[in-house]
């Protein structure tokens, strides 16, 4: 098999069971293909979310959200209200049916899922119709975190997928946009305030009439102004909030790998441990069987001793 086919087996397993299906999985491939173990070993563990996502892209439930996207971009793009509003139900509802979907499907699993989790279910689905490359990630069931769509920037992916080569349509970085689905409205009626309004007909200038005479007033004295605080550049902080955003999704992404890693060599020490058990089941039996053994000698010795008197005594009485 794939490293993708492996992965989206792999990645319908609960979280909860998944590193031990891993660790099983790779050993089971390790003696025909070792490099595809290797990658099977460094399969990241899914979040709750993305995993539900998986088992819903799984079942094809994700079809129809998917394919309402274009139809929203397009409402947006045209700024129809009645068109926009109708859409907004129809995605309100599918996600709804969704979610629902997802939250029975965990259930089924054994894995009853967290409101925050379901939250997280939610953004996902409607990133997947903000954006048409993380509706490629959603629907391709290799999904190990969840996504969020936020404005007008692209769905990020990054670290999104477990083989981002095997879903290309999911690849970011092209000019296509996601639009929230109320900024047509906005701009609609930025559209109307924009338009320029008639300019009003001069008023005809009064008669200059002459003025008294009079001294001039002394000019005030002007007041010292003051001066003008660092300006606030809106492009610099959102440049800051979306490295901020980065580093906190690396240290994320590191500590996931370090939490693997520690499940990894948890499991290993168990294996050592059940192993060390088992060798010592078998190691009290052997002693209970040589301590019986032994026990069975003793008895036998005794008998044995107790023949050897018998005779002598016989043998004394015989020579009299």
């Amino acid at each position: 098999m794939e490293f993708a086919d492996e992965a989206r087996e792999l990645l319908l397993v609960a979280p909860a069971d998944f590193v031990r299906e891993r660790t099983a999985r790779q050993r089971a491939v390790r003696k025909d293909d070792r490099a595809l173990a290797t990658r099977i070993g460094g399969l990241r563990k899914p979040a709750p979310a993305a995993w539900v996502v998986d088992l819903l892209a799984h079942e094809g439930a994700l079809d129809e959200a998917v394919d309402l996207g274009p139809a929203i971009r397009q409402a947006q793009a045209d700024a129809d209200p009645d068109e926009i509003r109708r859409l907004r139900r129809q995605r309100s509802d599918v996600v709804a049916a969704l979610a629902q979907a997802g939250a029975d499907l965990a259930s089924d699993a054994g894995h009853p899922l967290t409101s925050a989790v379901l939250d997280q279910v939610r953004a996902t689905i409607e990133a997947a119709m903000a954006d048409e490359h993380a509706g490629a990630a959603v629907r391709s069931g290799l999904l190990v975190r969840p996504l969020e769509s936020a404005g007008f920037d692209d769905v990020d992916l990054d670290g999104a997928l477990a083989d981002p080569d095997a879903v290309p349509d999911a690849w970011s970085g092209t000019d296509a946009e996601p639009i929230p689905i109320t900024s047509a409205r906005r701009s609609r009626k930025g559209s109307r305030a924009s338009r320029p309004e008639p300019e009003p007909e001069p008023e005809p200038e009064p008669e200059l009439q002459p003025e008294p005479q009079s001294e001039p007033e002394p000019e005030p004295e002007a007041e010292p102004q003051a001066e003008p605080g660092p300006r606030t550049d809106p492009a610099a902080e959102r440049r800051a909030a979306r490295e901020a955003e980065a580093t906190a999704r690396a240290e994320s992404r590191d500590a996931d790998a370090a939490l693997d890693a520690a499940e990894q060599e948890l499991e290993a020490a168990e294996d050592r441990r059940a192993e060390l058990e088992r060798q010592l089941a078998e190691a009290v039996v052997e002693v209970e069987r040589a301590e019986r053994a032994r026990d069975e000698a003793a008895d036998a010795s005794d008998r044995a001793r107790d023949l050897l008197r018998a005779a002598q005594h016989h043998r004394r009485d015989v020579g009299r």
